[in-house]
């Protein structure tokens, strides 16, 4: 039987300081506890309810009202696990590289993580003031994603020099992406949801690309994720 102590620090996975203190980090659901184990991660806690016990790991038994108090959904899944935060890992450029400059919402962060999966994209470079990649709302909508790509939390700028990267940002009046010809050390960067790229970033740039509008159209913006998921699509098109 897990005790209330035990029950009420892994509850606080939640927040970020206490991920840092306790050197963990939650994960939800069978198929995406399943992904962090077959990436090698270390497992430190596994939970689930009792009808859910056929499956491919150990997990031990607990009530509905004690997966709730672990879980960070309004729905708990079946199960819950905790996993020990990887070491970081040296970055390596790529021919494709994404950098976020202040992403906030743990939504995007998270599909855009799957994002990076799905077009190859190993190392994804993270301003410090981006939302934490372990934020359990991050590790849900990335599916999983989280496990096969490392995130890198730097000094946006400098870093992108230091690897001498070119730098691509997004904007409104940047250039077609469809004419746009990439070069070949290319790091995209996507800005903050609301007030784009910073200055600071923006001063680096070597180029700006804009996804061009069709017809009449109500909307200002892409959503960020999605943006990114049409520019990996193109570069990749093109390559």
């Amino acid at each position: 039987m897990v005790s209330k102590n035990a029950l009420k620090q892994l509850g606080q996975l939640g927040q970020i300081k206490f991920r840092k203190k306790q050197g963990l980090f939650a994960v939800e659901g069978k198929k995406a506890i399943a992904t962090f184990l077959k990436h090698n991660f270390e497992l430190t806690h596994c939970y689930t309810l009792k009808k859910y016990t056929q499956n491919n790991f150990e997990a031990e038994i607990i009530t509905p009202i004690e997966m709730k108090r672990l879980s960070n959904l309004s729905t708990p899944a079946n199960f819950w696990a905790a996993f020990k935060l990887p070491e970081d890992a040296a970055f390596e450029p790529q021919s494709l590289n994404l950098a976020l400059d202040g992403i906030r919402d743990p939504g995007n962060l998270g599909t855009i993580i799957r994002l990076c999966d799905w077009f190859g994209v190993q190392h994804l470079i993270c301003s410090a003031d981006t939302v934490d990649c372990f934020n359990p709302k991050v590790v849900q909508a990335s599916m999983g994603s989280l496990a096969n790509v490392h995130v890198h939390y730097v000094d946006l700028a400098s870093f992108i020099q230091q690897h001498n990267l070119a730098a691509v940002g997004t904007d409104m009046r940047g250039e077609n992406m469809y004419t746009t010809t990439f070069p070949s050390n290319v790091v995209l960067v996507m800005g903050n949801e609301g007030k784009g790229i910073s200055e600071n970033v923006k001063s680096i740039l070597q180029k700006k690309v804009t996804i061009p509008r069709y017809g009449l159209t109500a909307a200002e913006s892409l959503n960020v994720a999605m943006a990114t998921g049409i520019l990996l699509s193109e570069f990749r098109r093109n390559k």
